[in-house]
């Protein structure tokens, strides 16, 4: 093949790795929709991928835009109305003047949301209010706290399908009924979660020795308050019905998310325009790009190759295949993010009708993965951005210090207990 046949395809790929990019690093302070979305229009412009392309890209996604859409409008339902406050205000109570009390409670926290909302939910509403409990709990040192929102936010990401949107990219339209997801992913869950407290616990060790308040006055949790907690319950029965009964989650979510909003905004409709102005709406330009450009990718045969690596060893080694699958994708998902990695190993596990274990090591390394560094995920981008708004800051090479302490344990326990077990 010649190099002029090469060349499109080439600057696909260039545009494409611009665009991961520029998700990852935010220059000039730009939001990160702008990069794939960006992308896309200069794909098309120059011809590089046809319409047809794009809107198939951008169809693909549909599922996961309406289960995006459902648990923004609950998480900033429950923010709103002080919810969240409410929870970290709660365990900060409970510690009775323990930093390794807290800690604990915390992580218990986290640990619901995240398997109830979604990662990207403890990222960006429980991280402020477990900053704002630490302050008035007087903790000398608070990033061991803000720490456990990041780490707990992936580690607890695969407990159910709706924990983390890769779990929706991953499987696409072959999601695992719920019968099927829990005696999967249960065991693998549980290491990985306990893993990552031990080890993360034991790095903040030494932080974890100072005094904190013994009594923190807890905010009175409002009507509204009340109200989108018990939305938050009954939207994760819905889920677990929809589920259990094989029904694509992202129109229960997205269905259960605006009418829990509705039923809290009726109450006081002067928060209405705040609460739907607040909402991450860049958050679906940014996915829906993403997608585009994993099509496009695709469409140079790039998935094709990975697709035909990925059957091919596995016909000589399911088990070893998925072993080096879920570390590759683990390691990967920090150099260029888990959100277009996930979808490039979904499109290929899909692309290649991948065995369970495979499709369930790639999953794994999706989720688990990004604990390393600060890049590796978009929960650990929102986590950092709102660690900025709060005037906390955590470098890249601090985070990464403590990443690769916790990281590969929780990894390399979830992936055994998946791979030898299951």
């Amino acid at each position: 093949m010649d190099l002029l046949a090469l060349s499109p395809r080439v600057i696909t790929w260039i545009v494409t790795a611009i665009a991961v990019t520029g998700v990852i690093i935010r220059p000039f302070d730009l939001m990160e929709a702008i990069w794939p979305v960006g992308a896309v229009a200069a794909l098309l412009l120059f011809g590089l991928i046809k319409p047809a392309v794009a809107f198939a890209g951008i169809a693909k996604g549909t599922d996961v835009y309406l289960f995006l859409t459902g648990m923004m409008l609950l998480a900033e339902v429950a923010r709103k109305e002080g919810f969240f406050d409410w929870l970290a205000a709660f365990a900060t109570t409970h510690a009775r003047g323990s930093p390794k009390r807290l800690f604990l409670l915390i992580y218990v926290v986290g640990t619901g949301v995240t398997v109830l909302l979604s990662n990207d939910a403890t990222a960006v509403v429980l991280t402020p209010a477990v900053a704002a409990a630490v302050k008035a709990a007087d903790a000398r040192e608070p990033l061991p706290y803000l720490l456990v929102c990041a780490f707990i936010a992936n580690a607890a990401s695969f407990v159910l399908p709706i924990s983390n949107p890769a779990n929706l990219v991953i499987y696409g339209s072959s999601m695992p009924p719920l019968l099927q997801w829990l005696p999967r992913y249960l065991l693998p869950s549980a290491l990985a979660i306990g893993a990552t407290y031990v080890l993360l616990r034991w790095t903040q060790a030494g932080a974890l020795k100072q005094e904190i308040a013994k009594t923190v006055a807890t905010p009175r949790l409002s009507a509204g308050g009340r109200a989108a907690a018990i939305g938050i319950i009954a939207t994760a029965a819905v889920l677990l019905v929809a589920s259990a009964i094989d029904i694509p989650l992202g129109l229960p979510t997205c269905i259960a998310g605006a009418v829990t909003a509705a039923i809290v905004m009726l109450r006081d409709p002067g928060k209405a325009m705040p609460t739907i102005r607040d909402v991450s709406w860049g958050v679906l330009p940014l996915v829906a790009g993403l997608f585009v450009l994993v099509e496009a990718l695709a469409d140079t045969g790039v998935i094709a190759t990975i697709s035909d690596a990925l059957r091919s060893a596995t016909e000589r080694s399911e088990f070893w295949t998925g072993w080096v699958s879920g570390v590759v994708t683990a390691l990967a998902s920090n150099l260029a993010n888990n959100l277009p990695i996930g979808l490039i190993g979904g499109s290929a596990v899909q692309d290649a009708h991948a065995s369970a274990k495979v499709t369930s090591a790639v999953l794994i390394g999706v989720d688990i993965g990004p604990n390393l560094s600060v890049t590796g995920s978009l929960a650990t981008i929102l986590w950092l951005t709102a660690l900025r708004r709060d005037g906390h800051r955590v470098g890249a090479m601090k985070f990464l210090k403590i990443g690769v302490i916790v990281m590969p344990p929780a990894l390399l326990l979830a992936l055994g207990a998946e791979l030898l077990f299951n």
